[in-house]
């Protein structure tokens, strides 16, 4: 995996990738969704930070529960796509990079959610840091990434360019599962569940898709 990259490399390859991105064959995405609908979260009536929402296709769901959503992504083309598929009055759409601050209030939200993104942040301490800093002293942080164990044999997020039809990988880091749960651990939360998830098809000697993490500060 590379050790770094611009992040205007991640951003670039996100806008073309919004073109095709929810018509597009998807299974990791897809499963992320199921594990998000199912993850039992407290987002009714909530205040909620989204981050990386990408083009909206959890957002529409989020907004028909929580009382407000704050979604972030940084890729304009993805957040075009969000604003013209979501018209919900409870949902504030902004283009931040998680990576720097998030310029947000501090104790603004009672669930901070983020999906397949991760992979994407060399960083996590400062991730978790502000995870903590924006949720209220009991709100919770629950987050669903590409499993590692499909990044040690060559998974990341990768498509098709619609224009080229070159195949294109986003740039991503690899974060073991200990480092997930250590970073969480000192910024100060508590890890509420962990789960591993698999593709229906799959026998369960098949290794897991995804790696999800519910966190209670």
């Amino acid at each position: 995996m590379p050790q770094s990259k611009d992040n205007s490399e991640i951003a670039a390859a996100y806008n073309d990738w919004a073109e095709t991105y929810d018509s597009n064959l998807n299974p990791t995405r897809d499963l992320a969704a199921t594990v998000l609908r199912n993850t039992g979260l407290p987002i009714s009536g909530r205040r909620v930070i989204e981050v990386g929402c990408g083009t909206g296709r959890n957002t529409a769901w989020l907004a028909q529960q929580a009382g407000s959503i704050i979604a972030c992504d940084f890729s304009d083309e993805m957040l075009a796509r969000a604003r013209a598929h979501v018209s919900s009055a409870n949902v504030q759409f902004i283009q931040r990079d998680i990576r720097n601050p998030w310029s947000l209030p501090g104790a603004s939200a009672d669930v901070v959610i983020a999906m397949l993104i991760l992979e994407h942040v060399e960083n996590l301490a400062a991730f978790f840091a502000e995870a903590a800093r924006v949720l209220n002293s009991a709100g919770e942080l629950f987050i669903c990434e590409l499993h590692p164990m499909r990044q040690l044999t060559g998974g990341q997020a990768q498509f098709d360019n619609p224009r080229t039809g070159e195949r294109r990988l986003v740039t991503a880091f690899l974060h073991d599962v200990s480092e997930y749960v250590n970073s969480a651990l000192a910024a100060g939360f508590q890890l509420k569940h962990l789960g591993e998830w698999r593709d229906d098809d799959d026998e369960r000697a098949s290794m897991p898709r995804l790696l999800s993490l519910r966190f209670r500060k």
